[in-house]
């Protein structure tokens, strides 16, 4: 809920693989650099945050992964010797920093439009939400009538349906379900039942959504019926197949599910 009313930015990291294995990154062509620069391997460790022994430990790997050496040692003199990059080392060096200077182009334009992707990343969430229940309603709290023990919540739904839940005060209070609030109503296919024709009929149960059948998928003993409620918003039943035939129901026919408030489980988008 929260990060869909933030600015979203884009990050991303660049590395080489050698067959799998990872050559390097920017650390590491860091380190080339600063021998480059500096001639030693102990400054150019200290420059980068490394240890000496961490240092070496890059070069050999890298050097091995390459097939050739990347730095060497120079022998030593009256200078006392040092290390400097092959003519190779000094080439991935160049050619990696070309390579980054393009990565943060590219990031910076995927920055540059990535003004609605906030939400995106909310629905692409839901979407990977994994439940038993078949029933996944996404909504927006328009209600809460609140009890001693339980509340009643009313969560506005796609298609201009309404779902009620009873829950209790604690939970309401610890979902931090209030108006306005974004949430998500479950309800088990088990739970709902059909009607073919609702006219006058009254019943204790909160939930009736009417729509018209999609779906009939018959089983060995029971068929799922899928009731489209328009708005992109659609409710499946698990029913009998003896009551399926008793109902008449076909795809087309106009058909009514029901389910109670208790039957609602309720939750937040993490």
């Amino acid at each position: 809920m929260e990060m869909e009313n933030k600015d979203i930015a884009l990050g991303g990291s660049l590395w080489m693989t050698v067959s799998g294995a990872q050559l390097g990154g920017s650390s590491r062509v860091a380190l080339l650099a600063e021998i480059a620069g500096r001639g030693s391997i102990t400054q150019a460790a200290k420059a980068v945050g490394m240890s000496y022994k961490a240092a070496w430990d890059a070069i050999d790997a890298m050097n091995n992964l390459a097939g050739e050496p990347l730095v060497e040692r120079l022998a030593g003199g009256k200078g006392g010797g040092g290390t400097r990059l092959t003519a190779r080392g000094a080439q991935l060096v160049e050619n990696f920093r070309l390579v980054e200077q393009l990565h943060r182009e590219f990031v910076d334009h995927l920055n540059r439009r990535a003004g609605g992707i906030a939400g995106d990343l909310s629905l692409l969430r839901r979407l990977n939400m994994k439940t038993s229940a078949r029933n996944q309603f996404f909504g927006t709290v328009s209600r809460v009538r609140k009890g001693a023990v339980n509340d009643e919540v009313e969560l506005a739904i796609a298609g201009d349906w309404s779902i009620v839940a009873v829950v209790t005060h604690e939970s309401a209070e610890s979902l931090g379900l209030e108006v306005g609030a974004q949430a998500f109503a479950l309800v088990k296919s088990s739970s709902v039942m059909i009607m073919a024709d609702d006219d006058g009929v009254k019943l204790s149960a909160r939930n009736r959504l009417s729509g018209r059948v999609a779906r009939l998928l018959p089983g060995a003993v029971n068929t799922e019926v899928v009731i489209d409620l328009g708005g992109g918003s659609s409710v499946a039943a698990v029913i009998t197949n003896e009551s399926a035939r008793l109902l008449e129901l076909q795809e087309g026919s106009a058909a009514t599910a029901i389910f109670k408030a208790s039957s609602v489980i309720l939750g937040i988008p993490a």
